[in-house]
């Protein structure tokens, strides 16, 4: 009895302890994150603080509105969670009156206009969370590329640049030095480049038609290598790029528009009929990343950022592009933070990000990933190395038990450090979780403020129009000098005595005369002879002979 109670005792005791070393863990956690959550300026609410698989009711996780131009990636695998994440945090821009852009691929981002509906697991996600669920719509405005309806993005090829788009082109060297001069020429000449038809029509003048000009300021033009970089600009048009190229040029201080509430226009581009065409996505983002860069002026250090990208399927963007366009994409994110811009990539892993990149992104938002293959498990390993060491968590295996709604979460802190890695239950979005229908979409449009601005066909006289006018005037100038030829030679030959033929000559000749005349009178004995009828001279030779 006396050991039994001992062992009892010491059981007992152990459980205490252990219970003593939980509540010790879990109130050291709870500190930790309060101290590494709480900020000086304004912040919005992404979730609640969870341990041990359970949220701590109060224990909010948020990120400081002064580090949202930090960028910012937002991972996980096919139905984890992401794009409510998305759609929560620019919900909470909105209501901060931080405009966003958002791209739309999957085609699910549109709710986000209208309310969304309470439940019974919203109010007891929301409770646990210790924020109320809140109901309300953002201001959308709708941006296309394509055919889908919207605001039309355009921009033309002058405001590319021959750099830049040698880059999306893929060319080499000598290709994109050839673009350079050609850019040129048509910028010394008073040509416009608007759309691909211009660049095509400009090539093929100089390598054709006006080769000879062009040579005599700017140098020989191989046709080989014109004709390879038609080739590129033929691929290019063939993803649709032919409709993103020309006027009106999308004016990017129109993505900072605030309603007349204050809050910020989140502007949707939707993109699902172009996921199979992943050269025109890439070549948007990057010419809007460019365009923002070139015309935002510095602003250093924000109390909020002035606009916030996020680039759905991030993939589409980097798995195409070579290794001169991902060196631009690289710096721009570098460097575009500096204008007050944000760029939050979403994907589905973390190594869909380029290195160099993903170093720049000081938000990280993993959802849960999916070990179904060695190749899977290796992914989550490299995974769970891009986040801060932590004593709370078993990372690697957490990853993959996260639930829908579930994630990890770091970002800076108002000094640029970041926070300690935490186990979030999100929020659930305050806007409708689902599509809107047509109607909806119609009535969206119809409050357009910009829609009849972008959409309005231009095509004004530029470089296809005066090139073709060339083109035209010197086949014309060159039909009118050989007919002219042609009546000059006309000319001369009717001024000229016509030349005798064969025969007259031969008959003029006086050789042909004297022989003429001999045939004729040996022809006149022969036939008179034939008709008995002798002439002297045959009756003297008959004589001579004796046959008289």
């Amino acid at each position: 009895m006396v050991e039994l109670f001992d062992g009892s005792r010491s059981n007992v005791n152990n459980s205490i302890t252990q219970y003593h070393i939980q509540m010790s863990n879990k109130e050291k956690f709870i500190a930790d994150i309060t101290a590494g959550y709480t900020f000086k300026g304004e912040s919005i609410v992404l979730g609640g603080a969870m341990i041990d698989k359970e949220a701590i009711p109060g224990l909010q996780v948020k990120i400081p509105l002064r580090m949202m131009n930090r960028h910012g990636l937002i991972a996980g695998a096919t139905g984890a969670g992401k794009t409510k994440t998305l759609q929560i945090i620019a919900e909470q821009l909105s209501s901060n009156g931080v405009p966003s852009l958002l791209m739309d691929i999957k085609g699910d981002l549109s709710g986000v206009a209208v309310p969304g509906q309470n439940n019974p697991k919203i109010e007891d996600r929301h409770q646990k969370i210790g924020v109320p669920f809140q109901s309300s719509g953002s201001p959308v405005e709708f941006l296309t590329l394509s055919n889908e309806k919207g605001a039309r993005l355009r921009a033309t090829v002058t405001e590319f640049g021959p750099v830049l788009f040698s880059k999306i082109l893929g060319l080499n060297d000598t290709q994109g030095g050839v673009v350079a001069v050609v850019y040129k020429y048509c910028d010394d000449n008073g040509l416009a480049l608007l759309d691909l038809k211009d660049l095509k029509k400009a090539l093929q003048y100089v390598g054709d038609e006006g080769k000879e000009d062009f040579q005599k300021q700017y140098g020989m033009v191989s046709t080989s290598t014109v004709g390879s970089i038609m080739r590129k600009i033929v691929e290019l048009e063939q993803q649709g790029a032919d409709v993103f190229f020309g006027e009106r040029s999308f004016d990017v201080g129109d993505l900072c528009r605030l309603d007349e509430n204050g809050k910020g226009m989140i502007s949707i581009v939707r993109l699902t009929d172009i996921q199979d065409r992943p050269k025109l996505f890439s070549t948007f983002m990057l010419q809007m990343l460019a365009e923002i860069y070139a015309t935002f002026p510095e602003e250093g250090d924000l109390d909020q950022p002035k606009l916030v990208i996020f680039i759905d399927e991030a993939h589409l963007v980097f798995e195409e592009a070579s290794s001169a366009l991902l060196d631009q994409i690289e710096a721009i994110v570098k460097l575009i933070r500096s204008k007050g811009v944000g760029l939050f990539f979403v994907t589905q892993n973390p190594a869909d990000i380029p290195n160099d990149v993903l170093g720049q992104l000081g938000l990280k938002v993993q959802h849960a990933l999916r070990a179904f293959t060695a190749k899977d498990r290796q992914a989550i390993k490299l995974a769970a190395q891009n986040y801060p060491l932590t004593d709370y968590y078993d990372v690697e295996n957490l990853l993959t038990e996260l639930g829908i709604g579930e994630a990890f979460v770091t970002t800076l802190n108002e000094k640029g450090i970041p926070t300690p890695l935490v186990h979030t239950l999100l929020r659930a979005p305050q806007s409708r979780m689902d599509v809107l229908t047509p109607d909806e979409i119609e009535g969206i449009l119809r409050k357009s403020t910009i829609i009849k601005k972008y959409n309005e066909v231009i095509d004004r006289e530029s470089a296809y129009e005066i090139l073709n006018g060339k083109i035209e005037e010197a086949q014309t100038e060159e039909h009118q000098a050989e007919l002219q030829k042609q009546r000059e030679a006309a000319k001369k030959t009717s001024s000229r005595r016509p030349e005798k033929s064969m025969i007259e000559k031969m008959v003029s000749s006086p050789t042909t005369r004297q022989i003429g005349t001999t045939i004729a009178r040996e022809l006149t004995r022969g036939l008179l002879g034939a008709f008995g009828i002798k002439t002297s001279t045959s009756r003297r030779s008959a004589k001579r002979t004796g046959w008289f």
